[in-house]
């Protein structure tokens, strides 16, 4: 009978089945090396069909014994009838080992494949999910996402194991048992043993079709149900702050009822494939056993041959028992493996040019040559920015909300690619440079540094790859918050939760700092850095975020003026256009766009 598994499909395959199969091979039988990959699928496959022929030769012990205990064997003494029979079941109970033992050496020769296609699958699969743009990344659920590389990665592991150890297996033993009740009976013991497997295939995959369509919306319900849980809980303060846990259990709760209405349906459907499988099994077996209960009736057949007919239906039914599950998980599977090799073929909006060479910085001067760009082709946010920073030069990028400050410290960490003109690092276009080098060579410190949820070292230590802990300590003082961490009891080792979510925002920002020092980057772009905190904090931070800035060029892009008074030119945006630049003490005796934000926030904050 066919059983549910625990795992579910998605609801579309953008690949086909043949497809996807012929994308995982390479990773069981490699084109270019892996020789101890072949030589152990070489090694599994011996094993298997040598365990099937044994599977197939084994009631014939079974036969022999049954006539020699009735007297039909070729024995006459009553010792040797009986030293005969005891021989006899010992090569059987023999040969039954023999076919368990080589099964498991197949599993265990086959394991490092198949963990090994495991591995690279979805080691290919992360790598591509961070090579793609902030454009893909913002517009996915992450949940959903995960969601969908978990299955992915599992569809891998089901499909390896059971379309090469029991489908094939299964096709083997059936042609085997075939040619044995053709030869040992008559070609009727054939006929009607194709008839009712060529039903009760054709039944199973039927009802499977039907049933994966009924799988499809109970994996859409759950991928839904888990989206809300996930979104939900790394909204938690959100929640917490409008007293929304009943809400946020009532949305979880409807798509936990699609599921069930799903499920249920799903399990109907089951119950109709087991019974129709059994069904077409037994009147199969009762057929083919009455067959040869006549034939031991009119003396052509021996209580052995029945026995060893009941024998092979009964080998020959256990694996059909599950060919329903093994089918259609192979087919939801492929569907899944489909979803996640349709997600690797999908390109990343901003890529490495062929010639792309690593950025070399000489100085750090930023050029922004006649930039154009906008998040949606109807609506440019950039309507034509020209401006410089000189190496060692800080530039504030200042203006009201949604004037396009952000996207620019976004197109230049590359992000995006600008929809017309250039942007430069000494000279060098962005676009010709290596991801990676570019990278490199800029530190951000965002609005809201978001903290892995390990410790406070951990976290300063994340800015450089190898960093020694003298390193981290070294930032952590350049950036005034080394104090407050061996204040704490557990030191540099502290963990700071979820999000960071156990420190307080000037506390992130602080680390923020410290791992964006120990990177070291001749360029550091400050994107609204203390723009989330309190104005006495922020006096705390500007003085660890002026010694960041030291030596280096700075973009300060910053909506609170009185955190860049002190830049070498301001620049003020609004509607994707510079209005105007200078420094502060030129920009107000201009009396113009930026005095007018300078005073109003002047007076709000005295108010």
């Amino acid at each position: 009978m066919s059983h549910d598994p625990n795992t579910d499909p998605n609801s579309e395959a953008p690949a086909s089945g043949w497809a996807t199969i012929i994308r995982v091979s390479p990773y069981v039988w490699p084109k270019e090396g892996g020789a101890w990959v072949k030589r152990r699928v070489v090694l599994a496959l011996i094993a298997l069909f040598v365990a099937k022929l044994i599977a197939v030769a084994t009631p014939f012990f079974y036969k022999a014994a049954v006539d020699t205990l009735s007297g039909e064997g070729t024995a006459d003494a009553a010792w040797t009838m009986g030293a005969g029979a005891v021989g006899l079941t010992v090569a059987y109970g023999v040969a039954r080992l023999m076919n368990v033992g080589l099964q498991q050496l197949r599993d265990a020769l086959f394991a490092p494949v198949g963990q090994r296609a495991l591995r690279q699958v979805a080691l290919r699969t992360f790598r591509h999910i961070h090579q793609m743009s902030m454009r893909y990344h913002i517009s996915r659920k992450t949940g959903g996402l995960s969601r969908i590389i978990e299955r992915g990665v599992k569809g891998v592991d089901f499909l390896l194991r059971f379309l090469i150890f029991s489908i094939f297996p299964l096709i083997l033993e059936l042609f085997l048992v075939g040619i044995v009740l053709w030869a040992a009976f008559d070609f009727w013991y054939l006929a009607v043993v194709v008839v009712v497997i060529a039903l009760y295939v054709a039944f199973t995959f039927k009802v499977t079709e039907w049933r994966v369509k009924l799988r499809r919306e109970m994996n859409d319900q759950d991928t839904d149900a888990n989206q809300k849980a996930i979104d939900s809980l790394l909204n938690y303060e959100t929640v917490k702050y409008f007293g929304a846990e009943d809400r946020e259990a009532a949305r979880y709760d409807v798509a936990m009822a699609g599921y069930e209405r799903a499920a249920v349906r799903t399990s109907y459907s089951l119950s109709f494939l087991n019974f129709g499988q059994s069904l077409l099994i037994t009147a199969g077996l009762v057929i083919v056993m009455v067959m040869a209960a006549i034939g031991v009736q009119n003396g052509s057949l021996t209580v052995g041959d029945f026995v060893m007919v009941n024998a092979y239906m009964i080998q020959i039914t256990m694996p059909l028992n599950f060919l329903g599950t093994v089918y259609r998980e192979i087919r939801q599977s492929l569907v899944d493996m489909g979803e996640m090799f349709g997600l690797l073929d999908q390109p990343p909006d901003v890529t490495d040019a062929d010639d792309a060479r690593p950025l070399k910085v000489t100085g750090g001067k930023v050029e922004l040559r006649d930039v154009h760009f906008g998040y949606d082709t109807n609506r440019e946010i950039l309507g034509g920015i020209t401006l410089t920073a000189e190496p060692g030069q800080t530039v504030a990028i200042v203006g009201p909300t949604g004037s396009g400050k952000s996207t620019i410290g976004r197109l230049l960490f590359r992000f995006y690619d600008v929809s017309q003109g250039a942007l430069l690092i000494d000279g060098q276009d962005i676009r010709g440079v290596t991801q990676t080098s570019l990278h490199n060579a800029i530190g951000v410190v965002p609005q809201d540094t978001v903290l892995f949820n390990d410790t406070i070292g951990y976290n300063i230590a994340y800015g450089r790859d190898n960093a020694t802990h003298e390193d981290v300590v070294e930032a952590a003082r350049a950036a005034s918050i080394h104090d407050f961490i061996i204040s704490l009891p557990d030191g540099y080792d502290t963990t700071v939760g979820e999000r960071g979510l156990k420190l307080s925002g000037g506390e992130k920002q602080r680390v923020g700092i410290a791992r964006t020092l120990l990177k070291d980057p001749p360029i550091l772009l400050l994107d609204e850095a203390t723009s989330a905190l309190d104005t006495a904090t922020e006096r705390d931070i500007q003085g660890a975020l002026a010694r960041a800035g030291q030596g280096r060029t700075v973009l300060i892009i910053a909506h609170r003026l009185s955190t860049v008074a002190d830049a070498d030119r301001i620049v003020v945006l609004d509607g994707g256009l510079i209005v105007e630049q200078g420094t502060h003490t030129e920009l107000l005796e201009k009396d113009e766009r930026y005095a007018g934000l300078w005073y109003r926030q002047q007076s709000d904050e005295a108010a």
